[in-house]
């Protein structure tokens, strides 16, 4: 019959926790599995995670920038129509033409054609894009305008 008094776990199913600090003699005696002296010794002693050593931690030695850049943006070079007069009446302006007359700087990166000022010429412009103000005044003056449809990385 089965009472409160011999009633048994089964076996395996109730694991005996170690005994430390009994003595040399026990095995698990003297420093008890915690190493030689010191801060980690002790109780509640250790390093707080992120500790370096008392050296300026990594968390502090990184700026604390604002913003971000994004990796997105497409950097094109912009080109008023007003800086389109030094061509000749009737000439393609292209990439390499403005990159000749030093208008841009880069000949590896986009352009794009802005609406800023007059144009009195009638020009065929080669760009990547183009504003609508731009591209309704060089077309007033019998222009055209010709976007390249590669991708702009």
């Amino acid at each position: 019959m089965i009472s409160q008094h011999n009633l048994k776990s089964n076996s395996g199913a109730r694991k005996q926790s170690r005994s430390r600090g009994r003595g040399d003699g026990s095995g698990r005696g003297s420093t008890s599995g915690r190493g030689g002296k010191g801060q980690t010794a002790r109780s509640g002693g250790g390093k707080r995670p992120g500790f370096e050593g008392g050296q300026t931690p990594l968390v502090r030695r990184i700026p604390k920038l604002k913003g971000f850049k994004n990796p997105n943006k497409n950097p094109y070079q912009v080109v008023n129509v007003s800086s389109l007069e030094i061509f000749g009446d009737g000439s393609t302006v292209d990439l390499v033409a403005l990159y000749e007359n030093k208008l841009i700087s880069r000949k590896n990166r986009p352009l794009k054609i802005l609406g800023g000022g007059e144009l009195m010429k009638k020009l065929t412009v080669k760009a990547d894009a183009c504003s609508a103000d731009a591209k309704k005044k060089i077309e007033a003056k019998g222009g055209s305008v010709l976007l390249n449809v590669a991708p702009v990385k």
